[in-house]
């Protein structure tokens, strides 16, 4: 006899979809041990040591153990992708961090390249800002070259992702809006330094830089 259903629940973690289920009287399918699940709307602590009294009230013998909020065992559930996902922000921002030190070394090192360069097209008229959107477009052509690649590769890798996340799709567009257009802004903060130094350039000591 069917007496209700129930809608779907995770079991076997909330990173697993959920499976189908039968649940039997205690009388047809004996456990020696049980799980009372119990809603309130006071403290859990509170709630705790009344539900021990009360379940001891009919078997002082009665063991009860593993105590714990419904908030607490879900936290628990997901230690494992928590922590890889924490390794990899770490990670994530380690790689940012390189990247906007590895572009910053490269267009400074091509101001430098470019010293007597610059020193002429600011003798035949070029003004700060002429030079600015050079260097500026110089990073900001090898940031996009970069974003593409990083793009094709993560939408490449997401299906290996997938077992990490939870309650998010591999594909999640928000994420793949983001993360380009912060790796933009570090890029962008990144070619700043060099840009401006080439701005404030002198043309004679440029012209005189060997």
């Amino acid at each position: 006899e069917v007496v209700g259903v129930v809608r779907d629940s995770r079991e076997k973690g909330l990173t697993a979809a959920p499976r189908s289920a039968l649940y039997l009287p205690l009388q047809q399918e004996y456990r020696p041990d049980l799980t009372l699940h119990v809603r309130t709307a006071t403290s859990a602590p509170t709630l705790l040591a009344a539900l021990c009294r009360e379940a001891q009230s009919f078997d002082p013998q009665l063991p009860i153990y593993n105590l714990q909020t419904l908030a607490r065992q879900k936290d628990g559930s997901l230690y494992t992708e928590r922590l890889a996902a924490t390794l990899l922000t770490l990670f994530g921002l380690l790689a940012l961090s390189l990247a906007a030190v590895g572009l910053y070394g490269v267009l400074s090192y091509a101001v430098a390249e470019r010293t007597r360069e610059m020193g002429i097209r600011t003798a035949l008229g070029a003004r700060p800002r002429d030079l600015l959107k050079l260097v500026v477009g110089r990073g900001i052509l090898l940031t996009l070259v970069g974003l593409v690649i990083g793009l094709g590769v993560a939408f490449a890798l997401t299906r290996l992702m997938q077992k990490l996340l939870f309650g998010v799709s591999p594909t999640d567009p928000l994420t793949f809006a983001v993360i380009p257009l912060l790796l933009a802004g570090v890029a962008l903060l990144a070619c700043l330094i060099p840009a401006r130094r080439a701005t404030r350039m002198d043309p004679l000591a440029a012209l005189r830089h060997d």
